[in-house]
């Protein structure tokens, strides 16, 4: 029987390249690993070829590239041959529109706002003088017009539309009449005449076509973030969430999915009552489904939780994805006062700040301008609709509110509020963006600082102008969460580099390191409020793997070494790429190191993956080139850089240097990453295995960490566990599913923290449920503990104070230390491994 709730997931990335039956082959190799669901990206009809399938294009069809409804039974009928689930992976906040696959979309192009799908899309047909801003042209309009990519056509399905490239543009049923009646008026014209009468038709049309630079400033309708071929939908508005939820309700009514995870439900209006929806439709199919598979289904988010914010446990998930988790042993693994030299040293090197904070304002302040204009509007828009409604407003000016509001955007903490819902609503947020704001804004815009955190706070039902303030609270808060996602992960972590293991996906580099003592009491938060939220360690979002997280991480525990190194690789490289700045090349040689590979006489495939992640980065960080405005000449030094220093003859120097660097970080760096790998395993949570993440996870940001997976290579090894660093972490993670097999109540049962003394920073927690406990220590530092072996020196297991819980027995949990142990002395015997795990029974 499957269980209604996973014990284990392991995330598959489902492409054309990879289908369905790929996936069921994989099921008795994932069985054998311990893993309970399979944890799919989005299986719904995706944009032909894509490599991610977040573009849905029609959300009532399982993707045909994947194996279609029929692929997916067959995966789901491996799975419960095995006692495993399918927890699938939805996107409720946007859908891939231009070119001429989403159905719905051409449909709106060609009724516009009569378009029974109009409701769909955020579409705001007033701003556009009743027409849909479509900017997908590749050059300005009038030299499109002029040339000949326009290009009239009847489309088999579509009708009578215009084509570009790979875009259709359907006609109004009108002109689509008229053009039937007539077909030779398609093809009669010629020169400027057929542009003339080309135009004179487009202007007729519900849609106008743009060159693709307007869109930031003029765009109509709301995008995921600053894509304009994924547009934003509206969950809320009536009708919505029946089509686009449609075929996966249905396909858990039928079984053959346990369990979703929602993506970016902070895009959403209200993320609560859309959680709450949800739950309630699952819940109002768990009798259709087949009684073995009845129970709870499992829902999780993808969320985003700053520092001191908490997931409202009114939205009735599971919890979250697991940025949060990673997030907490990011910064239990990173030592504070080495991170702080560094960050010193960056400042010194490079001329940038020292603090992120200063980085992440610069960045908010640009990407507002040069992405989200156009939202930005209609956010002051509607704060201006609230000042003209009340007399006691009407002294406040649009362009103050809009001086004010780019203000509380810069400084906010957090992705969004969620004052238009109930439970959390994060006002502390915005008082503190408020407050921070009122240094950068004009003397005489302050007394509407105030009166903008009223519109934009709590909302009752009751309150004077409750329309109007919902509008504005939703235009605020569907602005400030892709502000910040653009601004800080996708800008300002591509320019702030002491240390790139702490730009990640959830994380805040502001925060070099943390403690045992964070750590524990998360820990024992999530135990009592969330012990079945996901917990993560890679993602497909992901900024650099597991394992190059954890090599990095080591960097801020031999600082001094590092900064020395560091600075005589940039002497070495003073003459070479002079257009390459201090603070590029750090990050290059920071990759360098991290992701630097087991075989280093491959460098021409190193070389590839290095020059695929430095172009993503120098674009994201828009400082010398970016994607919109690429400067082809510096991206040309800036590889030709890593170029020398991997296959240049002369740079061999610097390769064996780099190399013998990696090999006194290795050990070090392989144990660190043996225990935040124990801990996803035994901490409060559901964990989560990333395809691949299996083996040593030196992976770089996407498309590099969705590279194909050696599965081969991996089953191989599962049958006869090695040595080596990959096997030994593809052991350790069967070994401790099998527990969590074994006993899996021990793992939904109380967390407590231990007191453990000696000269070595360690986590102890022990795990306890119906006579049996887990205990485990795990070190936070590992540079001059581990042993060429790669466990963790005995004199530091001797010299550990604590004392093991009386009333019960206790062993190795790992296979090959069976003895018993009377004393915490005893764990000696244990120093082939960096940490320890004991299972106990009651005497």
């Amino acid at each position: 029987m499957t269980s209604a709730l996973p014990r284990a997931t392991y995330r598959l990335q489902f492409h054309k390249g990879f289908t369905f039956d790929d996936g069921a082959a994989l099921v008795p190799y994932l069985a054998d690993l311990g893993i309970s669901h399979v944890y799919a990206s989005p299986i719904l009809k995706a944009r032909a070829g894509s490599t991610h399938c977040y573009d849905v294009v029609d959300p009532a069809l399982v993707n045909p590239e994947l194996g279609g409804e029929d692929g997916l039974k067959r995966l789901v009928a491996a799975l419960r041959g095995r006692g495993m689930g399918l927890v699938v992976d939805i996107v409720p906040n946007h859908m891939g529109v231009g070119g001429d696959e989403n159905p719905y979309w051409l449909d709106v192009l060609r009724n516009g706002s009569d378009s029974p799908f109009a409701a769909l899309f955020d579409i705001d047909f007033d701003a556009g003088g009743g027409r849909l801003l479509a900017p997908f042209l590749g050059a300005p309009y009038h030299e499109v017009l002029a040339g000949s990519d326009l290009k009239l056509v009847r489309d088999a399905e579509a009708g009578w539309a215009v084509r570009y490239f790979h875009h259709l543009f359907p006609l109004r049923p009108e002109d689509a009449e008229a053009l039937e009646a007539d077909p030779a008026a398609a093809s009669g014209l010629a020169g400027e005449e057929a542009a003339r009468h080309l135009h004179a038709l487009l202007e007729r049309q519900h849609y106008r076509l743009a060159f693709w630079r307007t869109a930031p400033d003029a765009i109509n309708w709301r995008r995921f973030f600053d894509v304009t071929e994924l547009a934003a939908l509206r969950a809320d508005a009536p009708g919505v969430f029946e089509r686009t939820h449609a075929t996966v309700l249905d396909l858990y009514a039928q079984g053959l999915i346990d369990g979703l995870r929602v993506d970016h439900v902070d895009g959403l209006a209200d993320p609560g009552a859309y959680c709450r929806r949800l739950r309630a439709e699952l819940s109002a199919r768990e009798a259709m489904r087949p009684e073995p598979l009845r129970g709870r289904a499992w829902l999780v988010v993808e969320k985003i939780l700053a520092a001191g914010e908490n997931l409202d446990p009114g939205w009735e998930v599971d919890g979250t994805t697991g940025y949060d988790f990673m997030e907490e042993v990011s910064r239990l693994i990173h030592d504070a006062d080495g991170f702080a030299r560094l960050a010193t040293h960056w400042a010194a090197r490079t001329g940038r700040p020292a603090a992120f904070s200063a980085e992440e304002e610069a960045a908010r302040r640009e990407i507002i301008a040069r992405s989200f204009t156009a939202p930005l509007e209609t956010a002051v828009d509607a704060l201006a609709a609230l000042a003209a409604a009340d007399l006691a407003d009407r002294d406040r000016p649009r362009p103050a509110l809009r001086r004010c509001l780019i203000e509380i955007l810069v400084h906010f903490p957090r992705y969004r509020t969620y004052a238009a819902g109930t439970g959390e609503t994060g006002e502390d947020a915005l008082h503190a963006a408020i407050a921070a704001a009122r240094g950068g804004v004009f003397p005489g815009d302050e007394w509407h600082l105030d009166r903008i955190g009223d519109w934009l706070g709590p909302l009752a039902p009751d309150a004077p102008h409750a329309d109007l303030r919902r509008a504005a609270i939703t235009r605020f808060e569907q602005l400030s969460s892709p502000v910040a996602a653009k601004s800080v992960e996708d800008t300002a972590f591509y320019r702030y580099g002491p240390l790139l293991s702490r730009n990640e996906v959830g994380s805040n580099p502001a925060t070099g390191g943390g403690s045992v003592v964070d750590w524990n009491r998360t820990a024992v938060a999530r135990a009592d409020d969330w012990p079945f939220a996901m917990l993560a360690s890679a993602t497909h979002d992901h900024k650099r793997g597991e394992d190059v997280r954890a090599r990095l991480s080591i960097l801020s525990e031999c600082a001094d070494l590092w900064i020395a190194l560091l600075d005589r690789w940039l002497a070495a490289l003073k003459e070479r790429a002079p257009a390459v700045d201090a603070a590029d090349r750090i990050m290059l040689l920071e990759t360098l190191v991290g992701a630097w590979p087991d075989d280093a006489a491959d460098m021409e495939s190193f070389l590839a993956r290095v020059e695929g992640w430095q172009m993503k980065a120098l674009r994201e960080a828009k400082r010398a080139t970016s994607w919109d405005r690429p400067d082809e000449a510096f991206e040309a030094e800036a590889q030709g850089l890593a170029r020398f220093i991997l296959t240049a003859p002369e740079g061999a120097d610097m390769r064996r240097e780099i190399s013998r660097f990696v090999d006194l970080l290795r050990r070090a760096a392989e144990a660190k990453g043996l225990v935040a790998c124990v801990l996803k395993l035994t901490a409060p949570g559901i964990p989560d295995i990333y395809q691949g993440t299996e083996f040593l996870d030196l992976s770089l940001v996407d498309p590099d960490n969705r590279r194909p997976v050696d599965f081969v290579r991996r089953r191989a090894a599962l049958a006869a566990p090695a040595a080596s660093a990959d096997g030994r972490k593809q052991w350790l993670i069967r070994t401790l599913l099998g527990l969590r097999a074994a006993a899996p109540e021990l793992f939904r049962g109380k967390y407590a923290p231990l007191e453990v003394g000696g000269a070595l920073p360690m986590v102890g927690f022990l795990r306890t449920s119906g006579g049996k406990a887990l205990l485990a220590l795990c070190p936070v530092r590992t540079f001059e503990q581990v042993t060429p072996a790669g466990g963790l020196d005995p004199r530091v297991w001797q010299a550990i104070g604590l004392a093991l819980p009386d009333g019960f027995r206790w062993r190795f949990a790992l296979p090959g230390l069976s003895s018993d142990l009377t004393s915490a002395a005893d764990l000696a015997a244990n120093s082939q491994w960096p940490f320890a795990v004991l299972t106990g029974d009651s005497d």
